[in-house]
């Protein structure tokens, strides 16, 4: 019996894809792997959004130690990418995200000494499929693929294509199947939930999918992906409304992307700051613990010293609880990738700016936790013989104890930092 093993990059998404590529693989009889050196062959899931560079990287290095061994490449593959990875090892095999049902069939035929490349686009529902967890208690659900909008700094409309959604019931018999196999948190993700059935008629349906996924008779947790301020603000109540369910996290992932409303009409965003703004104000208003993530560029192209104060004056408004900074880079085939380029040193130097802004921020949000008494979710295994567990806003918190992923327990939280609240078993 060949052993598969299977390297994943990126986001949720491609998490959920590569559980899903393994219970397939176990479904016709090969061995799941979780080791690059025990493995008669390497899968790799690749995530292109933020570039090449950290998926050639990993291609480069599987090569070099195991030049024996076939490898697989996999998920998010631009047009640009397949040439690059062909200079490495032009017997690598090809399967993107819109062919990975056909994953078995590659790594037969690749184990034989036969290259495919299955770079076509296909749209098909992506849910209740064999899979293997990666975490027993977590089970994520695509609700979509593709992108309805297109950015100029965004590869995603090029690799994903248009948007599909995937029908209501499917989604709700997927969580079902989660929840049956023992998951305690259900992870709704896609490039934006928030255009769920946007393309089925223009009107959004996420607030009436998440009233039938929280309709079932079970106890666990929903948390929502990221949704964009575009497709937020027109349902904006209603969301709040669904959002306050006991059975949702407190966490909204609303990207902005800059502070400047130039900057985001040169990244045809299709919103404004102040659309933005009002999201996040809203929310709060109702839910004034809710945890707030959001995304930033630093150094997009033409962005001036003044447009890049307004991103950090956006951070210092708003208080985010979490950052993902992105320093720019250009993605091939991309309107932004054609346009002036700011100089490394400028995206080094914002970068840094920015993070250290976020990191007092965060660590002031965390401080007003201290003194909290409540129970978290046990759901990931931390280092030095600590467990990390989630409270009602879904903020990560290290304990210490005799645990198991999926317990439910009464913590204080005598300390926070930056990135994690410090609790302790009551």
């Amino acid at each position: 019996m060949s052993k598969i093993n299977i390297i994943t990059q990126g986001c949720s998404s491609n998490l959920r894809e590569s559980e899903l590529m393994a219970g397939m693989l176990k479904s016709s009889g090969y061995e799941v792997e979780h080791s690059k050196n025990h493995a008669d062959i390497n899968v790799v899931n690749i995530c292109t959004v933020k570039g090449d560079t950290t998926a050639l990287r990993e291609i480069g290095k599987l090569k070099k130690q195991f030049p024996e061994k076939k490898l697989v490449v996999a998920g998010c593959i631009t047009e640009s990418i397949v040439p690059k990875i062909k200079d490495i090892d032009e017997s690598i095999s090809f399967v993107n995200t819109h062919n990975f049902g056909r994953i078995s069939a590659v790594v037969e035929n690749s184990l034989n000494g036969t290259v495919l490349e299955l770079l076509d686009k296909k749209y098909e529902q992506k849910v209740n499929l064999p899979s293997v967890r990666k975490n027993p208690i977590i089970g994520i659900v695509p609700i979509l693929n593709g992108c309805n909008y297109f950015c100029t700094f965004c590869s995603t409309k090029l690799v994903k294509g248009k948007l599909f959604s995937y029908p209501m019931d499917a989604i709700r018999q997927d969580v079902k199947s989660h929840l049956k196999a023992g998951c305690r948190e259900i992870w709704i993700t896609s490039n934006d939930t928030g255009a769920y059935m946007v393309e089925q008629g223009g009107k959004q349906k996420i607030v009436e999918l998440l009233e039938q996924i929280l309709s079932i008779p079970m106890e666990f947790k929903v948390r929502v992906g990221m949704m964009n301020p575009g497709n937020t603000i027109t349902i904006l109540d209603k969301l709040i409304e669904i959002y306050k369910h006991p059975k949702m996290f407190k966490f909204l992932h609303i990207p902005i992307q800059s502070g400047n409303n130039e900057i985001l009409k040169l990244m045809n965003r299709k919103y404004d700051v102040e659309d933005f703004v009002n999201v996040v104000e809203a929310f709060r208003k109702e839910i004034p613990e809710i945890t707030i993530s959001t995304d930033i560029i630093a150094g997009f192209p033409s962005e001036t010293e003044k447009q890049f104060e307004d991103s950090l004056n956006v951070i210092k408004k708003i208080k985010p609880d979490v950052l993902n900074l992105s320093r720019y880079a250009a993605r091939e085939g991309t309107i932004a990738a054609k346009m002036k380029q700011l100089q490394t040193n400028t995206l080094k130097q914002r970068s840094r700016i920015m993070t250290n802004l976020y990191r007092q921020t965060a660590f002031e949000n965390n401080q007003k936790w201290i003194g909290w008494k409540g129970k978290i979710l046990i759901d990931e295994k931390g280092k030095n013989d600590s467990w990390i567990g989630r409270n009602c806003c879904y903020k990560p918190v290290v304990v210490k104890g005799d645990f198991k992923l999926g317990d439910e327990i009464n913590v204080r939280i005598f300390d926070a930092t930056s990135f994690d609240l410090r609790g302790e078993w009551q």
